[in-house]
């Protein structure tokens, strides 16, 4: 029998339990809710609070694991928000397609070196059925991509950059720009002049022509009408394999799948069927052309045409003065006006950032000059 002295005091306690448990559970339902995740964060009076963040901690997501099924995978980088976080550094996506190892991965490292992580990414698709020795290091190191079997004159060229595109999209919001390169391009201009031609661009860098020679082969390459009726012959566009997207068409090739499906075709002729060079600078003139600069900012001399290659710079001819003209050299526009008549392609002479075709034993001699000419903007007055 209680005493006394305490039975008013557990009356006192037995009245105000009631009231304790309400104030209770109404803290734990007016919890913070995260604007992001949409879920309650307990409050710190509530009996869970301890295994839970406090209300001012960032939401971490959990991200689903990343398919290994293109279709899935592009499904999947099409739905990201086209806008990066607010106040967010735009960064540049650098995205290699290779079945080799790469040739200047040195040269890229100077490149890079110096550089903020935080302005940059890089994405490797390696041929998985190729062997890769000496394997990827540096700044290449842990950077490839689930990869597939990638082969000239079949649809697998373009089937990797889509790809690549996915999962830099996928990988971080910040990625502003996508530009894709080959185991024998390299830079001709310091990181910051590359960094800041991208990112102040408000368009795509892509080749797109029209009325080419063979122009009409290539579009009947699949079949003569395979490619009807969602791709007309005067619908079609012939470019450069390495362009620069911005995220806006970066999404629209992850979220393409008319314009795909038929170049996603075996061809009945292979000597032309070239898709990594027809498939991307078709989608965008159908999709958005005058968000495209119509030229490619990587530099190749087609002067020379051995077998549907482009002219290969062997190590003697790499010196200071290839360099500066290859700087100095103007872009070829497309020419069907596409830009507008304050941005029209007469007036525009945009700087080349990269070149190719270089024989991997002219890395030496680049190397030699990275300091003094590759990466010094004013040399040679360029």
């Amino acid at each position: 029998m209680l005493s006394p002295t305490l039975f008013p005091i557990f009356c006192a306690l037995f009245l105000c339990l009631p009231v304790a448990v309400i104030f209770t559970v109404q803290r734990e339902l007016t919890g913070v809710v995260s604007p992001e995740f949409g879920f309650r964060s307990l409050s710190v009076f509530s009996l869970y609070s301890r295994n839970v963040p406090e209300a001012s901690s960032p939401a971490i997501p959990i991200r689903p694991p990343i398919p290994k099924e293109d279709e899935p995978l592009l499904r999947l980088a099409s739905r990201v928000n086209p806008n990066q976080p607010p106040g967010s550094t735009r960064k540049l996506a650098f995205m290699y397609l290779t079945t080799t190892p790469l040739p200047f991965a040195s040269l890229w490292e100077e490149f890079f070196n110096g550089s903020s992580k935080d302005l940059y990414n890089i994405y490797i698709h390696a041929d998985p059925t190729r062997d890769y020795d000496p394997p990827f290091s540096g700044v290449f190191a842990n950077r490839v991509i689930h990869s597939k079997l990638s082969n000239r004159y079949t649809p697998t060229l373009a089937s990797a950059a889509r790809r690549l595109i996915a999962h830099a999209l996928l990988d971080d919001q910040r990625n502003y720009m996508f530009a894709l390169f080959s185991p024998s391009c390299v830079p001709i201009r310091s990181f910051d002049f590359t960094y800041n031609t991208l990112i102040s661009s408000r368009k795509s860098f892509i080749e797109i022509l029209k009325d080419e020679p063979w122009q009409f082969d290539r579009w009947a390459a699949r079949g003569m009408e395979a490619m009807l009726p969602e791709v007309r012959l005067e619908d079609f566009r012939i470019g450069s394999q390495f362009w620069v997207l911005k995220r806006r068409h970066a999404r629209v090739v992850a979220r393409d799948r008319r314009i795909w499906v038929k170049f996603n075709q075996t061809c009945v002729r292979e000597d032309t069927c070239y898709p990594e060079e027809n498939y991307f600078p078709t989608l965008l003139n159908m999709r958005d052309p005058r968000g495209c600069v119509p030229a490619t900012l990587t530099h190749v001399d087609w002067t020379i045409n051995d077998g549907g290659h482009p002219r290969m710079y062997e190590p003697e001819e790499v010196v200071p003065d290839l360099i500066v003209r290859l700087r100095k050299t103007r872009p070829r526009y497309g020419e069907d006006g596409i830009n507008g008549s304050d941005w029209s392609a007469i007036e525009r002479n945009d700087p080349f950032l990269f070149a190719r075709k270089f024989s991997s034993e002219a890395l030496e001699p680049l190397l030699g000059m990275a300091r003094n000419v590759l990466f010094n903007d004013s040399a040679g007055g360029a």
